[in-house]
């Protein structure tokens, strides 16, 4: 008896392109593994035959493969319409069974991977009737009844492990294989495969050019389902070597095209990544994951190349991870994590005013580079569409009121009133003043129709009204986030070196520059600003102390004041370093949550906001950033941030979430009057007002 085998199933309706699809996955494996080949119309008995042909293949096939051991099995003879002669299936390292019913409920406990072949009704009749002919066209409506039967009574389609869309195009094989290496079952066995996949050779180009972001990001990612841009939007503001600009040095523009481009969302324990035309699930929770897919340094930087960013995963962290991190497991709307894979991206250098383009080496790069390199130079000589990175900051008030049309204007509704509001700071004082926090990140949430809102357009004239270092817009099918943060939440450089700032203590703009400067004297000098920075950047310097080497962890910056288009915010610096070998998805997950969102002791704390606080928060209040193929990651608080969910309660909505931190000495009216401020960059570019 030989070691029992992997066993995949490779399921689906007739005419689907199972046959082909486990032919050529087969011919794949083979090049590093022992394969075994069985198709289940070897053995059904006839054209009424599904269901006993499931049971023939469960018992005579199925079991003793599992075991082991040799199947020997009886085929059926279609011309003559009785059994066939007897027939003998060998184990192997890996097994593929092939057919309608592979992965009936009878089969599943003795498989290893189930895959779902999916295609339209209409094409898989076309196929399947080309490929049999005439013989099976009288039986095509009685055998796709069958199916249906078996269908409605087994949950074959919702306990598959990877779901594909065939479209026939010879790329089914190799988005399959991709998607297996991602089940844990499967780990070890492809294990040849996965180095494979880790062997990447990044290719790049350097290009003289200062070309319009906007119109890049329109030309190269315009139609892209899913894309991401982390846009340095206040770049031209920042200048030389300061810390300012150095946050503001680069902008990443990439989508999940190409041939190694995926995509993964997250959802309460379960992790669906896409890679091309299929789809894997696997259940655990999100920071494991991605411990498996990043943290190990998989390429090397080009030469005179200053970034951080080598290529990899893009995306946003929602709050709700906080269940993964010593939070309640509280259930939000939106994912909990989405994120793209980056086989290729265009990086902007403000700094050296170059643009780099970077690409895994693969039969379509040079393609891709050819067409990255024509997009630079056309955006280079349009006009800024956006404002964007050729805009001044300027005091708020001294901006238009709107920015987009008055008649696109939504009407936002609060999950708090100001009296709700107010009674909840009261709340938070109490907890304060009974010893269990010390101090409370209260937000709330406020929601709209999306109505016709466009939320590229709309994006464009946040950037050019509050430009930021860490502003970006992710699109993930209709979901999309248009952020303008100032707040970096976490960086890890390549080499370990590791930093947070942390913002806390918020003024209001104004256009008179007397009054601004007085209030952004009285933000300088107040206690309560400075005590409660101070507060968050000893929850910081614990939480980068768990996984950095002992002694590392400095403050180089204390409550520094910093200026923005609608705000002066005031910021510190948290630096250490990360312990050689300690694992960087850990070292995320013991920071996350931001403490500047949560309030100290972070445990205790974010069970009183669960609390307190009517809902989940959804994206606002985690994180937005890559993680890159070089092990490095730079992640911003999501704050100032529009999220358009197109999967609200009612239908499509904007949400904007907004908060601020409560102290024993906090006056209610100040703190309502400061998320008012804070609401102010986003409301008012979509000529919206504050409710209530």
């Amino acid at each position: 008896m030989t070691p029992a085998p992997v066993i995949i199933a490779v399921d689906g309706r007739s005419g689907a392109g199972k046959t082909t699809l486990a032919v050529e996955l087969a011919a794949r494996l083979r090049q590093h593994h022992k394969v075994s080949l069985f198709h289940l119309e070897d053995i059904y008995p006839g054209w009424n035959g599904l269901m006993p042909g499931i049971e023939r293949y469960v018992a005579t096939v199925l079991k003793p493969l599992s075991e082991g051991l040799a199947a020997e099995w009886t085929s059926w003879d279609w011309e003559k319409h009785y059994d066939g002669g007897l027939n003998v299936t060998l184990p192997a390292e890996i097994v593929i069974v092939e057919g309608v019913g592979a992965a009936a409920d009878a089969a599943r406990s003795m498989l290893d991977a189930v895959v779902w072949v999916e295609s339209p009704g209409d094409d898989r009749r076309r196929r399947a009737l080309t490929r049999d002919g005439s013989t099976y066209e009288p039986y095509w409506d009685s055998w796709a009844a069958q199916e249906d039967d078996w269908l409605e009574a087994d949950s074959v389609v919702s306990a598959a492990d990877v779901h594909v869309r065939n479209l026939a195009d010879g790329s089914a094989p190799d988005d399959v294989l991709q998607a297996l290496m991602y089940l844990p079952p499967l780990a070890a066995i492809l294990s040849p495969e996965l180095s494979a996949r880790r062997g990447l050779q990044l290719r790049s180009e350097r290009l003289d050019a200062t070309p319009d972001a906007a119109l890049l990001f329109e030309a190269l990612y315009g139609r892209s389902a899913n894309a991401a841009w982390l846009d340095s939007s206040n770049a031209s503001v920042v200048a030389g070597r300061s810390q300012a600009a150095a946050r503001s040095r680069f902008s990443i523009l990439a989508d999940d095209g190409g041939a190694y481009g995926q995509s993964v969302l997250h959802r309460s324990g379960a992790t669906q990544v896409t890679a091309g035309t299929a789809t894997v699930t696997t259940s655990g929770p999100f920071f494991r994951w991605l411990d498996s897919v990043w943290g190990r340094r998989a390429v090397r930087a080009p030469r005179g190349y200053d970034g951080q960013f080598t290529l990899g995963w893009l995306g946003f962290l929602g709050y709700e991870l906080k269940r993964e991190t010593g939070g309640n497991d509280v259930q939000s709307d939106t994912p909990d994590a989405a994120l793209l894979f980056a086989g290729r991206a265009v990086v902007l250098d403000h700094r050296e005013r170059t643009v780099w383009l970077l690409a895994l080496d693969a039969p379509d790069a040079d393609a891709w580079l050819r067409e990255a390199r024509a997009a630079v130079v056309g955006a280079s000589g349009g006009v800024d569409a956006g404002g964007g990175a050729a805009s001044a900051a300027v005091p708020a008030s001294a901006v238009p009121a709107s920015a987009v049309p008055a008649s696109a204007a939504p009407e936002f509704a609060s999950r708090d009133s100001a009296t709700d509001y107010k009674r909840k700071i009261a709340d938070s004082q109490h907890q304060i003043s009974e010893g269990n926090t010390y101090e409370v990140c209260l937000t709330t949430t406020l929601e709209a129709p999306a109505g016709d809102l466009d939320p590229w357009q709309s994006y464009l004239a946040l950037r050019r009204r509050n430009p930021a270092p860490f502003a970006s817009y992710l699109r993930f099918g209709e979901l999309v986030v248009a952020s303008t943060s100032p707040e970096r939440f976490l960086r890890i450089l390549s080499d370990g070196g590791m930093r947070a700032e942390p913002i806390k203590g918020t003024r209001g703009r104004a256009a008179d520059p007397h009054e601004d400067d007085a209030l952004r004297h009285d933000l300088e000098t107040s206690l309560k600003d400075r005590a409660e920075n101070i507060m968050i950047v000893d929850l910081l310097r614990n939480d980068l102390s768990h996984f950095a080497i002992p002694g590392s962890v400095t403050v180089s910056r204390l409550c520094v004041i910093e200026s923005y288009a609608t705000v002066h915010q005031m910021v510190s610096t948290v630096d250490a370093h990360l312990r050689p070998g300690a694992p960087r998805a850990e070292a995320v997950a013991a920071a996350f949550p931001a403490g500047s969102m949560t309030g100290a002791p972070k445990i205790s704390t974010m069970d009183i906001l669960d609390q307190l606080e009517s809902g989940p928060r959804g994206i606002y209040s985690g994180a937005i950033g890559y993680f890159s193929l070089n092990a490095a990651t730079d992640l911003a608080v999501v704050i100032r941030t529009l999220v358009v969910n197109p999967d609200g309660a009612d239908g499509p909505t904007l949400s904007l979430g907004v908060g601020g931190a409560i102290t024993a000495d906090s006056v209610a009216d100040d703190e309502y009057e400061e998320i008012r401020t804070k609401a102010f960059g986003v409301l008012s570019t979509l000529g919206a007002e504050f409710p209530g």
